[in-house]
């Protein structure tokens, strides 16, 4: 084997780990900043947050399917595979469940600073953006791992 599919390999691992690994480590912040009830605490952790979506989770979703294709061709698999369409379809519904919880996570983060700058406690409207936002991570988390399942053991799935 090629030193390019061992390159591909290594980095089509880094980006599942590090959507693994960000998702869990912004969930249990977010969630641990969340219990604390104060708006300063939320609004910091949900600012940190943002930032590290935007730059780990952003970046690996460019890299995976990228890394993906090119390790398929790679190795001789036929993108038409079907571990490999599941695993593409529980990608997109990953995004379609990331994508929206993006858009929450600012929005709770502008809302806690704001509860923050009047001294007052976190509005209704930042509880209930958070409990879509915890939903919203069921899914999107348990997408992932089943994509990490068919990545290591690439059953025969017939469509």
């Amino acid at each position: 084997m090629s030193p390019w599919v061992d390159i591909l390999r290594w980095a089509h691992v880094i980006g599942a780990a590090v959507l693994f690994g960000t998702g869990a480590g912004i969930a249990f912040f977010m969630l641990m900043a969340q219990r604390t009830g104060r708006a300063d605490l939320v609004g910091h952790v949900a600012g940190t947050v943002v930032i590290a979506d935007t730059i780990f989770t952003g970046t690996a979703v460019i890299v995976q399917p990228v890394t993906g294709v090119l390790l398929a061709r790679a190795v001789g698999w036929p993108l038409n595979e079907g571990w490999i369409v599941l695993s593409l379809l529980l990608f997109v519904v990953t995004g379609l469940f990331w994508l929206p919880v993006v858009w929450i996570q600012i929005r709770i983060r502008n809302l806690a600073r704001q509860a923050a700058i009047e001294n007052a406690p976190l509005p209704a409207e930042e509880k209930r953006l958070f409990r879509i936002w915890f939903a919203c991570g069921f899914p999107a988390f348990g997408a992932v791992l089943a994509i990490l399942w068919l990545m290591v053991t690439r059953p025969e799935i017939s469509f």
